[in-house]
């Protein structure tokens, strides 16, 4: 293979890639270099000439001259007999460069030269695009979906860079096929050394609502109106808290549109999840009541102390269902935005009489009044919503323990004269119409320990939430 054509074949193959001719330069230079140093051992007695304009390469060899006998090295010293045929006045002492041909190497040399550079070229490649795409983190990106697999779905974005979607990060009512065009959030670009760099993306993510909004609310954008929070259940549910920058501005009428047109527009993009939006306050307790809507809290209390810091907020009898939500979604989404751990009781009216746990410590073991309390049953009427089971699988204490407590907190409360009957009677119990047997919990859910909504709800509720859903 001559120069020219070699020469030929790699700008070919950096037009293709979009090199730069720098960049062509210094990477053909590296792979002559490398020709060099296989077949001598050393390169620095050549010198190599690239002018990519004329597509030509030159290579000469700069050798220093010496007397026929005293030769040692004849990679960098030439006999004066063989330098006066290159050249008939040079002298011993003096350096001669002598041109060499492509063909010299022979043709494997050559081959893997090649070789050698397009590998170069895909390294190159490699590192533009994590470069890019670690710039784009954050950013809304379109890509046709390539293939779907069982844990993933692969993505093309500008008809190459090839795309991951896991599972985990996809809306789990997305319904897509092969070929359509999907939007996501860059999320992450990973590297390992020797691979290609995966661009990883998300639709499951805060970001990508938070993109959404940007693309469908001009005042975010432009950031009149800023969203400071967002919790998502993806697919479900979502809270948003936005604030204005500007007193003239509604950020939650902004953000929802002229009949909830800019809003609309976000809920189809993210398979019809309901977004509840609402204005950010940096007063937590204003903040947690904005949070439990639809529900209307009597009032909040906070405990800083505690860690994570909690909230007790207590709310109207027929409001503890909303405030819940349906499986705890509501007071998760809560948790989430609001940075508390919240717990949610009915309001107790003034002249309806209930009993401090504390008030049992003569009977009850003093651990367990702790168990109970950090449930929220802080009363005895809280503790009677609960059957056995359920109170024994929230506290972590045994069934006959469990068993004790409800007794001991119901017999104290049928002596009395002023307690209703529907109480005794478990008409208003939160987890079971029993309150022994644990067949008889239906309106417990095994996930959340939130009340069924198809069930009557209590006069009092506590939901613990993981923060780590």
């Amino acid at each position: 293979m001559r120069s020219a054509d070699l020469v030929s074949s790699f700008g070919e193959i950096a037009r293709v890639k979009d090199i730069d001719r720098a960049t062509l330069q210094i990477i053909v230079e590296d792979v002559i270099r490398a020709m060099i140093q296989k077949r001598y051992g050393a390169d620095e007695a050549f010198e190599i000439i690239f002018n990519p304009n004329q597509g030509d390469i030159q290579i000469l060899h700069i050798q220093e001259v010496v007397d026929d006998w005293d030769l040692v090295d004849p990679v960098t010293e030439i006999r004066i007999s063989d330098a006066q045929a290159v050249d008939p006045d040079v002298e011993v002492g003096e350096e001669v460069a002598s041109e060499m041909n492509i063909e010299e190497f022979g043709r494997r040399a050559v081959m893997t030269a090649r070789q050698t550079f397009q590998q170069r070229i895909r390294d190159i490649e490699k590192e533009h695009i994590y470069k890019e795409y670690s710039e784009m983190i954050g950013e809304i990106v379109v890509g046709e979906i390539r293939q779907i697999r069982r844990h993933e779905t692969l993505l093309v974005h500008d008809d190459s860079v090839e795309m991951v979607l896991p599972r985990r990060e996809q809306i789990p009512d997305d319904r897509h096929r092969k070929g359509d065009m999907l939007r996501a959030v860059v999320k992450e670009v990973r590297r390992d050394s020797g691979s290609d760099p995966q661009v990883v993306v998300s639709r499951a993510d805060e970001t990508f609502m938070e993109r959404l909004f940007e693309l469908e609310v001009p005042e975010v954008y432009d950031g009149i109106v800023e969203i400071k929070k967002i919790a998502r259940i993806p697919g479900d549910r979502a809270k948003v808290a936005v604030t204005s920058h500007d007193e003239r501005v509604d950020p939650v009428g902004a953000c929802v549109g002229v009949k909830g047109v800019r809003i609309h527009a976000v809920v189809r993009e993210l398979s019809d999840e309901n977004i509840d939006v609402m204005e950010w306050s940096d007063d937590p307790q204003t903040l947690i009541k904005r949070a439990l809507s639809p529900a209307e809290p009597v009032s909040v209390k906070i405990n800083e102390e505690a860690e994570p810091p909690r909230a007790r907020a207590e709310v109207a009898a027929d409001e503890v269902s909303q405030a819940i939500g349906r499986k705890g979604v509501n007071i998760k989404l809560a948790v989430k935005l609001t940075g508390y751990e919240i717990d949610v009781y009915r309001e107790i009216p003034a002249d309806e009489e209930d009993i401090e746990i504390q008030e049992f410590a003569d009977e009850l073991e003093p651990e367990v009044i702790e168990q109970l309390k950090e449930i929220g049953c802080d009363t005895g009427k809280a503790v009677l919503e609960l059957s056995s089971g359920a109170l024994a699988r929230r506290t972590g204490m045994n069934r006959d323990t469990a068993d004790h407590v409800i007794d001991v907190i119901r017999t104290e409360f049928q002596r009395g004269p002023t307690v209703p009957d529907f109480l005794a009677e478990g008409a208003f119990q939160v987890e079971a119409m029993g309150g022994s047997d644990e067949d008889e919990e239906p309106a417990e859910t095994e996930e959340t320990g939130t009340p069924d909504e198809s069930q009557p709800r209590s006069s009092e509720a506590s939901v613990e939430v993981d923060r780590s859903e």
